[in-house]
């Protein structure tokens, strides 16, 4: 769903190492819906059972990255009320999957329900207010992205607590494009796209669509090379930060730590864009 708007990469690491495995999960559209009679009661429990895979691998994507007090069995229940809302308001004249739509609905659903909780401390939030203002103050300065040193360094930092407050900031950082994400789809049009995850405070949600798009594909373009393959890799090829590891030859650490850096690198740029 991201590739039309995530062309942006620019690097092209070899296709063998990043190439897509094929889908795990199946699309019942043909087999559940057609033009003319809606989903009867019988035929929707079915589709529920068997969206059940699908709604616990969003769950275990997302409760992966989080604290540990979120629990997977609350994500998973939000995701079986969104897989009813996509089932109810799927419209098959639309040429769009019902999968492909089902997962959106299961995902925004699971990602409402995270911002509801408000389970983000107060202090973590002003650490990505902070990190987010240096970031964006110092490659004004410098005409291009700061290093580590010289983030750590304007912070009063050492380079080891630095690198300790990107992984006490990486639950939030892992969910900003998410939410972008279910914000501006790509392939889903009309009442089918409509989501509901503002937040005008977040400046990944506070610009309009158009506006959010261009400003998406200028800043991931700006972002230092290894940071715009991680965030390509995760986001669209949907590997794990051990995948990512692999391909790029660094640590899972310290490919969450780039995921992170890029995130607020990007938080950085839109809060420019925003201002």
């Amino acid at each position: 769903m991201l590739e039309s708007h995530w062309s942006y990469t620019g690097v092209t690491p070899e296709p063998k190492m990043v190439a897509r495995a094929p889908s795990k999960f199946k699309d019942y559209t043909n087999a559940y819906f057609n033009q003319s009679d809606q989903c009867d009661p019988a035929r929707r429990h079915e589709l529920i059972l068997a969206h059940t895979p699908l709604i616990k691998y969003i769950a275990n994507r997302l409760v992966s990255r989080l604290p540990s007090q979120v629990a997977v069995d609350d994500l998973i229940s939000c995701g079986i009320v969104g897989l009813i809302d996509a089932i109810n308001k799927f419209d098959p004249i639309r040429n769009v999957q019902f999968k492909t739509y089902a997962e959106f609905r299961i995902k925004g659903a699971m990602l409402d329900e995270l911002r509801a909780l408000d389970w983000v401390p107060r202090s973590v939030r002003r650490k990505i207010t902070e990190l987010t203002k240096v970031c964006g103050e110092l490659e004004a300065k410098l005409g291009r992205p700061a290093d580590d040193e010289e983030t750590a360094a304007t912070m009063g930092l050492s380079l080891s607590a630095y690198h300790q407050l990107l992984d006490e900031t990486k639950s939030v950082s892992f969910l900003d494009i998410d939410y972008l994400h279910q914000k501006v789809p790509d392939e889903i049009e009309g009442d089918q796209a409509a989501m509901s995850v503002g937040d005008s405070q977040d400046p990944f949600t506070a610009l309009s669509l158009s506006q959010t798009r261009e400003q998406m594909v200028r800043a991931i373009n700006e972002l230092p090379k290894n940071e715009k393959l991680t965030v390509a890799l995760y986001y669209h090829e949907e590997l794990t930060m051990r995948e990512i590891g692999e391909v790029l030859g660094y640590t899972e650490s310290r490919i969450s730590q780039m995921h992170s850096k890029a995130i607020i690198r990007l938080r950085a740029k839109l809060t420019k864009a925003i201002n």
